[in-house]
């Protein structure tokens, strides 16, 4: 059966539903069409800290600041910087007036799904293929067989986008690192070594090529990411993590250099979770040797297994010729390293605008896309360009130094 929608948005992220919620401020309809079976089918991921200038602004857009300050975790801005002998070379406490407070992702899309009228996200409905028709019409192909024509097909379907095939042939590239990620649950009881470690936010401890990028949750777990310069593909060929599953990409995000958004890529690659804990661990400790005990016990305590996510990347500056009625927005449009921050905090943001260029030309898409586009690509530009260049300044030789000089500067800016 088909079925002509006006508006079809791609991917039910945080970036897909934000766009869904601006349109529906402005009286305009969009259908998203998400391949998971319902808002509950798996887990969203940690914390993310949401920025002042672009992250808020969108949920300002949204006319859903004031639920969002009510979801915020007090605390989550603390944040210390060790070295590699657990030496504490920076510390900040969450005083409440940073501009980057935290939330539980879950909860930062669960708000965003409260607020859309029922029937708005298709769950279940996977894309499978988008091709022209003509004049900008699309064919979006289901992975139960249906399909539906859109007048504007918004990619807002992550890093493996099947929507960015219809402007560009750009693909992903792996960035040089990968983290494993684990967790460590009830850490104040059952781990106290480790959660005093992290404190009461975020962690980083740093090394040559490697290191653990950590926060505490609000539940009062740890989340760990294990950071390791290796070559694509090292963790298959350990032995120890199996093909075949799903490998995702971080993205960190805090300050221009550390938390992430949690949820993966969907690139096939590794097996989540091999069921070889012991193993994991071990591989993983090798790389820490000499390390200080507290920082190697957030690998050898870790609760189940250790999950790799190699980090991906577009190309820097990525554009692409307009293309009538068609767009991308978030990781779909610029994947970057995880290390500006920007990944959650510029897909709202991307959201935000596009729903308010296509409000402000009513009837006419193309003029509302090229006046979005104007504006995407010299800002995921410069987000993208600060991202590489702070993976390589975390993981340098001197590590964790030049993080903590940049820390410096910003704090000396105001």
């Amino acid at each position: 059966m088909k079925e002509r929608t006006e508006i079809a948005i791609v991917g039910g992220g945080l970036g897909g539903l934000t766009l869904a919620r601006v349109l529906h401020v402005h009286g305009i309809r969009a259908v998203v069409y998400e391949g998971d079976a319902s808002r509950e089918a798996r887990g969203q991921g940690g914390m993310l800290d949401i920025h002042d200038y672009n992250g808020q602004v969108a949920l300002r857009d949204a006319e859903l600041y004031e639920e969002f300050r009510r979801i915020v975790h007090p605390g989550g801005e603390s944040m210390r910087v060790l070295d590699r002998h657990g030496n504490v070379l920076m510390e900040e406490r969450d005083d409440g007036a940073g501009g980057r407070p935290e939330v539980d992702r879950g909860d930062l899309r669960r708000m965003l799904l409260d607020s859309l009228p029922d029937g708005t996200v298709r769950w279940g409905s996977k894309v499978t293929g988008v091709r022209a028709l003509g004049d900008g019409r699309h064919e979006i192909a289901l992975g139960d067989g249906e399909t539906t024509t859109a007048d504007l097909v918004v990619g807002a379907d992550g890093a493996w986008s099947r929507v960015r095939g219809l402007l560009t042939d750009a693909l992903p590239a792996y960035a040089g690192v990968t983290f494993f990620e684990l967790d460590l649950h009830d850490a104040d009881r059952r781990h106290p070594e480790a959660a005093r470690v992290v404190g009461e936010g975020m962690l980083f401890a740093l090394g040559s090529g490697k290191g653990f990028l950590a926060h505490r949750e609000t539940d009062g777990s740890l989340h760990v990411y294990v950071a390791l310069r290796v070559a694509e593909g090292w963790a298959a060929e350990a032995g120890v993590w199996a093909e075949g599953g799903a490998a995702g990409s971080g993205s960190p995000d805090k300050k221009g250099s550390g938390r992430r958004d949690k949820k993966g890529s969907g690139r096939p690659g590794l097996e989540m979770g091999s069921g070889r804990t012991d193993e994991e661990k071990s591989a993983l400790l090798e790389h820490f040797g000499g390390w200080a005990p507290e920082l190697r016990a957030l690998i050898a305590e870790a609760d189940g297994g250790l999950v790799p996510r190699a980090i991906n990347v577009l190309p820097v500056g990525l554009r692409w010729e307009r293309v009538p009625g068609v767009t991308l927005l978030g990781d779909a449009a610029h994947l970057m390293s995880p290390f500006a921050g920007e990944g959650a905090n510029l897909a709202m943001f991307d959201g935000g605008e596009l729903g308010k260029s296509i409000a402000a030309h009513p009837g006419d898409v193309e003029a509302a896309l090229r006046e979005y586009e104007a504006a995407l690509f010299p800002r995921s530009e410069q987000a993208a360009a600060e991202a590489a260049a702070n993976l390589e300044l975390c993981f340098r030789d001197d590590a964790p130094q030049g993080l903590v000089d940049q820390f410096a500067t910003y704090a000396a800016a105001g």
